[in-house]
């Protein structure tokens, strides 16, 4: 058993963060994906200034995108807050809009942190949002796949494919995937 998971198992938590992203159809074929994040302190603690900090919600937020087109994008963006540090937390929601029309390609990470970083936003709505981003592809591929399409003749005619191209080692060009799906197309597209 490894040294890091012994330690784990031998104390208890303090804080615990929880994300959670699903994606719904929408009657226009187009989809909503919806991500909540809940930051909780599990233990008694201070604030800062000496005052008793009880175990507690500290973040609750969701963000809702609508996602569609092709390439895939962002067509509406939402926040909500049920649960915030501070009131003036609210004033951020309205910046996840500066999301609107981008597109989810390669890069889309480093778009959101151009748009939403630093005072532009909330560091935990652009947490949040990038990590909707995979799984934004994800749901509409899931979406996609739900009725059969005719096997393509060849790579260029799989869509997704550049998506996912370079964005990891299993993915990458040359790599294991790629080459098991030219192969599986070589297969099905042999003359007979």
């Amino acid at each position: 058993m490894s040294k890091l998971k012994e330690m784990v198992k031998s104390s208890s938590p303090v804080h615990e963060r929880k994300v959670e992203i699903r994606s719904y159809t929408t009657q226009d074929n187009q989809l909503v994906v919806e991500g909540w994040l809940r930051d909780e302190r599990l233990e008694f603690g201070y604030y800062w200034d000496g005052r008793d900090r009880p175990p507690g919600v500290v973040h609750w937020m969701a963000v809702r995108l609508l996602i569609g087109g092709w390439p895939i994008s962002i067509q509406d963006a939402e926040a909500e807050m049920p649960g915030i540090p501070n009131e003036n937390c609210r004033e951020t929601m309205d910046s996840v809009k500066k999301i609107i029309g981008m597109p989810i390609v390669s890069g889309f990470s480093e778009e959101v942190r151009n748009r939403l970083g630093g005072i532009e936003s909330c560091t935990h709505l652009m947490y949040l949002i990038i990590t909707m981003g995979p799984a934004a592809l994800h749901g509409y591929l899931a979406q996609q796949s739900r009725q059969r399409q005719p096997v393509p003749k060849s790579m260029e005619d799989i869509p997704w494919l550049s998506y996912v191209i370079n964005s990891c080692q299993l993915w990458r060009e040359g790599g294991p995937l790629l080459q098991m799906i030219q192969e599986t197309l070589d297969k099905l597209n042999r003359p007979e």
